[in-house]
């Protein structure tokens, strides 16, 4: 992982290349926010949509992922502000942390689409091992059973 640090919904820092252990990064374009419309065309770019059910699954699932010694990341380029309402709203266990800069996409070369101006990541997932990539998965799609092949694979790796 690139030696970049990003916000956490909990106020903290998050050193991505000084990760110890093993992690889930799903990274995902933005999660909408009830009462505030979506970006003019959203729902028809192909799998912009998804992402509330995406942390909603990997918030079901936490406890599977911890027994299997994996702690788990959301990130997206939404400011800390919004992925902390997101994150209350949700009740999600872990913490989200904001790359408004997208600076792992000029790390790493992710994908993104831009809309209405603005700059999103597309959907993807990380399995970091000792600030490590171990393992990608893109594309995502469904977004909301991406924990599904997560689990499938951690299990599959061993610990």
């Amino acid at each position: 992982m690139p030696a970049l640090t990003l916000p956490a919904t909990d106020g903290s820092n998050v050193s991505l290349n000084e990760l110890d252990g093993r992690w889930v990064i799903y990274i995902y374009p933005m999660t909408g926010r009830p009462g505030l419309p979506l970006p003019e065309g959203w729902d028809g770019i192909p799998g912009a949509r998804g992402c509330t059910p995406q942390s909603c699954s990997f918030r079901d699932h936490h406890a599977e992922l911890a027994a299997l010694h994996t702690g788990v990341f959301g990130l997206s380029v939404q400011s800390t502000e919004v992925q902390r309402e997101a994150r209350e709203r949700l009740h999600l266990p872990f913490q989200l942390l904001s790359d408004t800069g997208l600076q792992l996409k000029s790390s790493l070369r992710l994908p993104t689409f831009s809309v209405t101006g603005m700059e999103w990541f597309k959907r993807l997932t990380l399995i970091v091992q000792d600030g490590r990539i171990a393992k990608v998965f893109y594309p995502v799609f469904p977004p909301d059973s991406n924990v599904v092949e997560v689990l499938a694979w951690l299990r599959n790796a061993g610990d």
